[in-house]
């Protein structure tokens, strides 16, 4: 592939000339300048791949192919690249890094010079838009693109994505609507101060990273000033993840879940509410005591409401009663792990960055292993600001601690155990501490937590 690349380079630099530098003319006149220029962005992107080494992505690979194929087509005669430089726009977006979004974006623009009429060029363009979080500009491209599409079935997830995305900035809209109607209070603290300066860094306009850094920092700023409870700082809150969720997830459901219902913080709430609920762990002490027939430990397990058990199951027997499963998505390919096959009622999968859950949930869920699956909102619980909003730099939490958490949080749970945590299966000095200031009972089998 550095043979390929390197050749490729020098085919693009031929054609369209270096950086900076007017293309050569040729005979017959040669591509369009704005085709050109496209090229001399793609050229500029290989030359930074063939800088950072060996290619191992395949997605990369796909995109160094069709910069090839566009290559061609601008060194034909008479030959269309239009369709090229789309299909090239297309597959950076489908790479799926920031650069490639950037490249994406780029050509879309090359191409909206080039045919300004082109449905397809202004949907590259909002999608790329879309893909960099500059929600407003994507509906700006978005609505090109539908001015020109004569095909109301084609155009539907189009308005879809529009409808998303305007909700999402209609809450931040309304958060700050929020803030200002509290703000005027006569007080001068600094803690008002700084929720001011949040605020004001919080707009619609802003890139989709930055607004959720600064809805993040106004959402936390409030809550430490006001409390938790205050009527305010829960609607404030409840906007939040409304915009998280519109922020995160698909604008339509995925097909991918098997049927699954996606279950959000609401619906575990009711799930969970006045039941009594035990976390097993995963030991091969407990597990033989559980299916030893008529033993104490599987009698105290069967008479709970609901059983969670966490992560991948080593001793557990796979016809172990399985209300709700957890897993925690570690290391850099969680999508590759084992596919999550063992029946549970419902399942809740944490992890971040949201691209990588995403893919883990459509590599690893099995159809018809669960009948609920936690949604975004509920992928990380212990540093969202609308549910726990810790800091990130406690170091990895074991998922139990994550259930634990979670449990605490939501608040309606009747009772929570413990059972088998000891040995290889005890939790973290941190999260064993949580655990004593809130241990009503202890004996052999069980520890029990009693929730806030």
């Amino acid at each position: 592939m550095g043979q390929t690349l390197t050749g490729l380079l020098t085919s693009v630099r031929a054609i369209a000339g270096r950086p900076g530098t007017p293309a050569q003319s040729r005979p017959g006149g040669g591509p369009d300048q704005a085709l050109l220029a496209a090229l001399r962005l793609c050229g500029d992107h290989l030359s930074a791949l063939a800088a950072a080494g060996p290619l191992t992505d395949a997605r990369r690979t796909r995109l160094i192919a069709s910069i090839g194929a566009l290559t061609t087509a601008c060194s034909t005669p008479g030959a269309d690249a239009f369709d090229a430089l789309l299909r090239t726009g297309q597959q950076a977006l489908d790479s799926g890094g920031e650069a490639e979004a950037r490249l994406a974006l780029a050509l879309a623009d090359e191409a909206t010079a080039l045919r300004a009429r082109s449905k397809g060029a202004w949907r590259l363009r909002g999608n790329a838009l879309d893909a960099l979080g500059r929600g407003e500009e994507a509906i700006t491209a978005y609505e090109r693109h539908l001015a020109l599409q004569q095909n109301t079935a084609a155009s539907r997830d189009v308005e879809r994505r529009i409808a998303t995305l305007r909700a999402a900035g209609d809450r931040i809209d309304e958060a700050l609507t929020l803030f200002r109607a509290g703000a005027d209070t006569g007080a001068d603290t600094r803690a008002d101060t700084e929720a001011s300066g949040a605020a004001a860094r919080l707009s619609r306009h802003l890139p989709a990273a930055e607004a959720r850094a600064a809805f993040t920092g106004l959402v936390r700023l409030r809550t430490a000033e006001h409390g938790a409870g205050d009527p305010a700082v829960r609607r404030l809150a409840a906007l939040y993840a409304e915009h998280r969720r519109l922020s995160d997830r698909d604008p339509v459901a995925d097909p991918l879940l098997g049927g699954a219902e996606p279950i959000g913080v609401p619906g575990l709430r009711r799930l969970v509410a006045g039941r009594t609920v035990c976390l097993v762990a995963d030991t091969p002490r407990t597990a033989e005591q559980e299916q030893r027939p008529g033993s104490p430990l599987a009698a105290l397990i069967e008479g709970y409401d609901l059983v969670v058990r966490c992560d991948e199951a080593r001793h557990t027997a796979p016809a172990a009663r399985t209300d709700l499963h957890a897993c925690t998505l570690r290391g850099d390919t969680p999508w590759k792990g084992p596919r999550w096959d063992r029946r549970a009622g419902a399942r809740l999968v944490f992890g971040d960055p949201l691209p990588h859950w995403r893919l883990a949930l459509r590599s690893r869920l099995v159809p018809g292993a669960q009948d609920r699956v936690g949604d975004a909102t509920l992928r990380r619980p212990l540093h969202d600001p609308a549910l726990l909003g810790e800091e990130a730099g406690a170091g990895p939490a074991s998922t139990a601690y994550t259930v634990l958490r979670l449990l605490d949080f939501l608040g309606t749970p009747a009772r929570v155990d413990l059972i088998g945590f000891e040995g290889p299966a005890a939790l973290s000095p941190r999260e064993r501490e949580w655990v004593g200031t809130r241990t009503a009972n202890t004996d052999d089998t069980a520890v029990r937590i009693t929730l806030r």
